[in-house]
């Protein structure tokens, strides 16, 4: 019996496994679009994406207990020592390291390390 016969008889009865029959898919190695243009990557369509950049002093994990009694003039020791890089984190992911700096009396960050993308990772929280 051949394909199309064993499809349709068995297409009736419920429990039947049916052949596998692969969609019909666009050819994408092609190099262009239907109307045979390039079509090519455009980062201006997210130039105007809005990120939240964040800087990183360092951490310190307290009680709850300790937090509550924290008041103005209370001091919290950080994870980090004086003098060493801040994280610089592009929505939530650490994308740098650096140094705070100041400009026109403002503070400001001067970037001494960027990762490559395939070592920037999310923040641990």
């Amino acid at each position: 019996m051949d394909e199309a016969k064993t499809a349709e008889g068995a297409a009736g009865r419920p429990g039947t496994p049916q052949p596998f029959q692969a969609p019909a898919l666009d050819d994408l190695s092609g190099g262009g679009n239907a109307a045979g243009t390039d079509v090519r990557p455009n980062i201006e369509v997210i130039l105007d994406v809005p990120v939240t950049l964040s800087l990183e002093v360092g951490r310190a994990q307290m009680s709850v207990g300790k937090l509550l009694r924290l008041n103005q003039g209370s001091v919290v020791e950080l994870d980090r020592n004086a003098g060493e890089p801040l994280d610089v984190l592009v929505n939530g992911a650490l994308v740098a390291h650096g140094e705070i700096v100041i400009v026109n009396d403002k503070f400001g960050i001067r970037l001494t390390d960027v990762l490559p993308p395939a070592k920037r990772t999310p923040a641990q929280g």
